[in-house]
């Protein structure tokens, strides 16, 4: 049979190695920035220390190729990696291998001229720049990038752009951006209307207004103000009215790669949901003896087994070239949700403990929330399911094309 659910031994060993990384540098290093709180020079020089050990280890830049210094793995790969880097906070970062900078690389390795990827992609695989992703914006629905309302106008040699964006993950700091920005006055298709920019940071005209608090904190967040910014002309990132089209192709894999990280988070919330369970004894017995508590460790144990089987297998069709969006888009919906359950149930386990800020489950549950919208609100995401397997009725008289288009 060609289904195989098992990894290769040097997979297995890059997963073991990223277990260990994690032990002995990550959560050290964590408790580390933990106990200098706010102190941005500790975790300048923590995450700095993370990623020389990274590069000693062997795990640096795990998605990309090794021309550029990377190691080559592919999505299905990543999927196992990137869970288990994801169980700790920073563990992302310290591989190189955290959004938006991953996507950002992923984009730049195929829409990037040569002397693009020397000066951008090539950077950031070193370690030695970060990059933000500026699509996003106040006053129209994020969903719909055909309504982007900030402008690019050929002058001379560069474009002039104006606008506005926000929630642009990462900007502060970021050596570079890529901006989404509409060229095409009335394309034949109105995802024919945007074009894509590689914007050098700082410049004239590139203004952060502030980084966006949200319920868990500020995250590098930013709104930004774009006022008669010159780009030029040699910095467009694919062609003229492909900026949606770069955008969605950018956006399918990073959506898979947050659901990787997220169900390393959600198999911490269920361990620390049956540690607690085993642990604590009311009314008798231990809580883990209780049917109401065996029904929420059940569940959640389902759900992250589910979630393992569509990373794993949108993860397989990406690496196959295979048409993966309504894979991806299923596993986003489905992960994004099941998180957000896991982490709530394990609270609830924890009682007022839970809710507190002694465990990470509070900020778990604030981080986790995000997920249902980011990259995709659930609805939209649900429209396009639905869509397709409409289509696929219509089509040929049964859902399974859309249904993972699966050999039974």
């Amino acid at each position: 049979m060609p289904i195989d659910f098992t990894f290769p031994e040097e997979t297995q060993q890059v997963i073991a190695r990223v277990r260990e990384f994690c032990a002995q540098v990550v959560r050290p290093a964590e408790v580390r920035i933990d106990a200098h709180a706010g102190e941005r020079d500790v975790l300048v020089s923590e995450i700095a220390a993370m990623r020389k050990a990274a590069k000693e280890w062997g795990l640096w830049l795990p998605h990309m190729p090794e021309e550029y210094g990377g190691m080559g793995l592919g999505h299905v790969d990543m999927a196992a990696v990137s869970a288990e880097a994801a169980r700790t906070r920073f563990g992302p970062f310290a591989l190189n291998a955290q959004a938006p900078d991953e996507g950002n690389m992923h984009t730049l390795h195929h829409w990037a001229t040569p002397d693009q990827k020397e000066r951008y992609l090539i950077p950031l695989c070193r370690g030695k720049a970060r990059s933000c992703f500026a699509m996003t914006e106040p006053d129209v629905a994020g969903s719909d990038p055909t309504l982007i309302q900030t402008r690019a106008v050929p002058d001379g040699d560069d474009w002039v752009i104006n606008g506005h964006k926000w929630f642009i993950s990462g900007a502060r700091g970021a050596r570079f951006a890529i901006l989404i920005a509409r060229t095409e006055d009335d394309p034949e298709l109105p995802q024919a209307g945007n074009s894509a920019f590689l914007v050098d940071l700082p410049s004239d005209g590139w203004e952060i207004v502030r980084d966006v608090e949200t319920m868990s904190g500020s995250h590098n967040h930013c709104e930004i103000r774009i006022r008669n910014l010159r780009v030029p002309a040699a910095n467009m990132l694919g062609g003229r009215g492909q900026g949606h089209l770069l955008g969605q192709a950018r956006l399918g894999p990073a959506r898979l790669a947050h659901c990787m990280r997220w169900i390393g988070q959600a198999e911490v919330a269920l361990e620390m949901m049956i540690e607690r369970a085993m642990s604590r004894f009311a009314h008798g017995s231990l809580l883990g003896e209780k049917q109401g508590i065996q029904w929420m460790i059940a569940d959640s144990t389902m759900e992250l087994y589910q979630g393992k089987l569509m990373v794993l297998h949108a993860a397989y069709k990406i690496d196959r070239g295979e048409e993966f969006k309504s894979e991806v888009s299923m596993a986003k919906h489905f992960v994004a949700n099941a998180l957000n359950r896991i982490i709530d149930r394990a609270i609830q386990v924890h009682g007022a403990l839970g809710y507190s800020t002694d465990t990470p489950l509070a900020g778990m549950a604030q981080q986790a929330r995000w997920a249902r919208f980011a990259d995709g609100a659930d609805e939209v995401h649900q429209w396009r399911i639905a869509q397709r397997a409409i289509e696929a009725w219509s089509r040929t008289g049964s859902v399974g094309p859309a249904a993972g288009d699966l050999p039974f």
